[in-house]
C-alpha cells in the first residue's frame, strides 16, 4: 500500500476535472451508440413494417439479433480495448458502426435488414464494456456508482430525446433524398457516430498518467489511489482471465444482468408500437410526433431518480440491496401495467419499471469491478455485459413471438416480471454467498 498523503482538496478538485472533462463526452457518445441500437423501435410502427411486410415475430427478431452480433466479439472487444488503449479502440467502434447503422436506410428488404442489423452487432461490440472498463482507469471504487450513473444516465436521456427526435425525423423528413421518413431517420443518425469516431481519436486519453490535463501532483494521487486498489484487489484474490470466464459468481451476475436488461429491451423495442396501440386500447389517438413524446415520459423520469440512487449506494458503500429493490419495484410494476383501467395508469407502471432497471444497473456494474482487476476485469465485464445482454435478443424476439401467439403483451409481460424478481433473488443470495467468504 502507497503511503502518498495527498493535500487536503486535492481529490475533490482531480475527480471534479476528470468527471468534467470525460463524463459529458461519454454520455455524448452512448446517446449516438443507444439511439443507432433502438431506432428501429420507431421505424417499425412508421412505415417500415408495413414496407417489408414484417410481422411482430420478425420485427422482433430484427430488432434483436442485433446482440447475437454483439455476443461473438464482445470479450475479444474488451480485451483489445484493454491492450491497444480505449482513445483507439472506441474511435475504431464507433466508425465501423457508424457507417453500417446508416446503410441501413438503403436496405431493400427484411433479409437485408437483419444482416445489417447483425453486423451492426458486431461493429459495436465492446462499446458498452469497454466504458465500463475505462471508467475503472479513471475513477477509485467508493466514487465508481456515481460515475457509471452520470454515463448512464445516456440511456434515458437518448430514448427520452430520441423518441421525440426520430419521430420528428420521421415526419419532417418523409421524401427527402426520394427517401422513406424511416430511411432518412436510418441516415441521419447514422453520420454522428462517424464524426465523433474521430473526434475520439483526439480528444480522449488512455490513462490518468497521460493526461496533460491534469496538474502533476492531480495524476499523482489519482494513478497512485487507483494502483493501490489494483493491489489490494490481488491480494484479495486476484482473478485470472481463464476464471473470471469460468467461474459460476460471473454467470451468476451475468443472469442478473440478463433478468434486469429483458425488461429493458423488452418494453423498450415495443413500447413505441404499444404506444401506438391507445387508440385501441384506451380510444386515444395520438400521431407520430405525440406517440415520441408519450414514449419519451419514462426516461425523462429515469434519468432524474438515477443519479441520486446511485450516489446513495456509493455514500452508504450497500451494493446488493440498491440492485435487488429496483429488481423487485420493476418485476412488480411491468405485470400491473396490464390491468390498469386507463392510459394514465398504465404509462405510470411502464415509468415505475423504467425508473427501477435505470436505477439498479449503474450500481450493477460496481459489483464485478469490485473483485476483477486488468485483463480479467477486461475479460469478465464483457462477458457478463455479452451473455446478459441475450436479453436484448431474447427480450423483443420472445415479446414479439408470445405477442403474435396469444394475441396479446399479457404473457410476455408476466415473463418480464418473473425474470426481474429472479434476478433480485439471486443477486441477494450472491451477496450473502460473499458475505459468508469474506467471514472464512
Amino acid at each position: 500500500m502507497s503511503t502518498y498523503l495527498p493535500e487536503p482538496g486535492l481529490e475533490s478538485r482531480t475527480l471534479t476535472k476528470v468527471t468534467r472533462r470525460l463524463i459529458p463526452f461519454l454520455i455524448l457518445l452512448y446517446f449516438v451508440n443507444y439511439l443507432d441500437r433502438v431506432n428501429i423501435a420507431f421505424a417499425g410502427p412508421n412505415g417500415m413494417n408495413d414496407d417489408f411486410g414484417m410481422s411482430a415475430q420478425l420485427f422482433g427478431f430484427a430488432s434483436g439479433i442485433f446482440f447475437l452480433g454483439y455476443l461473438l466479439l464482445e470479450v475479444p472487444s474488451n480485451i483489445a480495448l484493454h491492450r491497444f488503449g480505449g482513445r483507439r479502440w472506441l474511435a475504431r467502434i464507433m466508425l465501423s458502426w457508424g457507417i453500417i447503422s446508416a446503410a441501413i436506410a438503403f436496405v431493400p428488404n427484411a433479409e437485408t435488414l437483419i444482416v445489417l442489423r447483425f453486423l451492426l452487432g458486431v461493429a459495436e461490440a465492446g462499446f458498452f464494456p469497454g466504458i465500463i472498463l475505462y471508467l475503472t482507469f479513471w475513477f477509485p471504487e467508493k466514487q465508481r456508482s456515481r460515475a457509471v450513473s452520470l454515463f448512464m444516465m445516456a440511456v434515458p436521456v437518448s430514448t427520452a430525446v430520441g423518441a421525440t427526435m426520430s419521430s420528428l425525423i420521421i415526419e419532417w423528413g418523409h421524401g427527402v433524398f426520394g427517401l422513406a421518413g424511416w430511411r432518412f431517420m436510418f441516415l441521419v443518425e447514422g453520420l454522428p457516430a462517424v464524426v465523433l469516431g474521430v473526434v475520439c481519436w483526439f480528444y480522449l486519453t488512455d490513462r490518468p498518467h497521460l493526461a496533460k490535463w491534469l496538474h502533476n501532483d492531480e495524476k499523482t494521487w489519482l494513478q497512485t489511489t487507483l494502483d493501490d486498489e489494483r493491489a489490494e484487489a490481488e491480494r484479495a484474490g486476484h482473478w485470472p482471465l481463464k476464471r473470471a470466464l469460468t467461474h459460476p459468481r460471473i454467470l451468476a451476475l451475468a443472469f442478473i444482468y440478463f433478468g434486469i436488461t429483458y425488461g429493458l429491451y423488452a418494453v423498450g423495442f415495443f413500447l413505441p408500437t404499444i404506444v401506438a396501440g391507445f387508440q385501441q386500447e384506451y380510444g386515444v389517438h395520438l400521431d407520430v410526433i405525440e406517440r415520441g413524446l408519450v414514449t419519451a415520459v419514462p426516461y425523462v423520469v429515469a434519468a432524474i431518480v438515477m443519479v441520486p440512487w446511485a450516489r446513495h449506494s456509493d455514500r452508504t458503500g450497500e451494493r446488493v440491496w440498491h440492485v435487488a429493490i429496483p429488481a423487485i419495484v420493476g418485476g412488480i410494476a411491468i405485470p400491473a401495467a396490464l390491468y390498469m383501467t386507463n392510459v394514465y395508469l398504465a404509462m405510470l407502471a411502464v415509468t415505475v419499471c423504467t425508473c427501477a432497471v435505470m436505477c439498479a444497473l449503474p450500481v450493477f456494474w460496481s459489483l464485478p469491478s469490485a473483485f476483477l482487476t486488468g485483463a480479467a476485469a477486461a475479460g469478465g465485464i464483457a462477458l457478463i455485459n455479452s451473455l446478459g445482454n441475450l436479453s436484448g435478443f431474447g427480450g423483443p424476439y420472445i415479446t414479439g413471438w408470445l405477442t403474435d401467439l396469444t394475441g396479446s403483451s399479457r404473457v410476455a409481460m408476466w415473463v418480464v416480471g418473473t425474470l426481474s424478481l429472479a434476478a433480485a433473488v439471486l443477486v441477494v443470495l450472491l451477496g450473502r454467498g460473499r458475505q459468508r467468504t469474506a467471514r472464512t
